[in-house]
């Protein structure tokens, strides 16, 4: 199956601000307009996150900005939206998440074939320390790579 893949938004701050453990493709049910907003590229993952009700997986703070030509078919911006996974996904991150320290993040949201998919990720919070540990890490790699293409800046 040959399937175009096509990024609309990401989560950067989420790979800064977590260890991510694992990560599932899910769909999300969206509205008509909504859809055609996603298309447009007009999503906002930012604060967003995944949490659990009633057997069921829902993402809050989810921004996706009203479709302008939608006039009495656009929904709330900021409303819950629900993730569609299989069954045995749902059991598989409801164990991770009453593990402690655990939490379900949306990494990304793209386009898979005429499919709006959501990347979802089981994540564990960071420490201080270790956000600055990446930063030192980082900042070594790229003192290196100039080293290597002999640029002194």
């Amino acid at each position: 199956m040959n399937s175009s893949i096509k990024t609309i938004a990401q989560n950067k701050k989420a790979r800064h601000e977590y260890f991510i453990e694992d990560s599932y493709e899910a769909g999300i049910e969206l509205s008509g307009t909504e859809v055609k907003s996603v298309r447009k590229g007009s999503v906002n993952l930012k604060d967003s996150y995944a949490g659990i009700e009633k057997g069921e997986i829902y993402v809050y703070n989810m921004h996706i900005s009203p479709y302008e030509q939608g006039n009495i078919f656009n929904k709330d911006p900021m409303r819950t939206r629900r993730l569609l996974l299989h069954k045995y996904e749902i059991n598989k991150l409801i164990g991770y998440v009453q593990q402690k320290g655990y939490t379900l993040i949306p990494l990304s949201i793209y386009l898979k074939g005429s499919l709006v998919k959501v990347q979802l990720a089981v994540a564990k919070g960071k420490e201080l320390h270790d956000k600055r540990r990446d930063i030192a890490e980082r900042d070594a790699k790229r003192e290196m790579e100039r080293q290597f293409r002999g640029k002194e800046y």
